[in-house]
């Protein structure tokens, strides 16, 4: 064999190789049928999560009593109020160093 007929042969084996193997990827043996429609041992598995668009059902109780509301409002207000707090004091310390190398540079002049 000559040197253009072995490359045109790696060719073409090459050229099979990939046909075979997009034409795997094409088809789906699981999906074909083979047997009776009653051989099908796949298990019918219901989704977890509601469908789109669908609504939750109604829920019997209510999930917080309104005094456990009130309680838990009442506790993040107060821990509203102590963030807010302590970082204004918090700039407040910072604007304090900042004016601090100021004073000791008049004091210096």
């Amino acid at each position: 064999m000559s040197g253009v007929q072995q490359n045109r042969a790696r060719a073409g084996a090459a050229w099979l190789l990939v046909t075979l193997a997009l034409g795997g990827c094409s088809t789906s043996i699981s999906e074909m049928p083979i047997g009776s429609a009653a051989s099908d041992t796949r298990p019918t598995e219901t989704s977890a999560f509601l469908p789109v668009n669908a609504l939750p059902p109604e829920r019997d109780e209510a999930a917080m009593d309104p005094a456990e509301r009130a309680k838990v409002q009442k506790e993040l207000v107060a821990a509203r109020d102590h963030q807010a707090s302590a970082a204004a004091a918090k700039g407040q310390g910072q604007a304090n160093d900042q004016n601090q190398p100021q004073s000791q540079v008049q004091a210096a002049k």
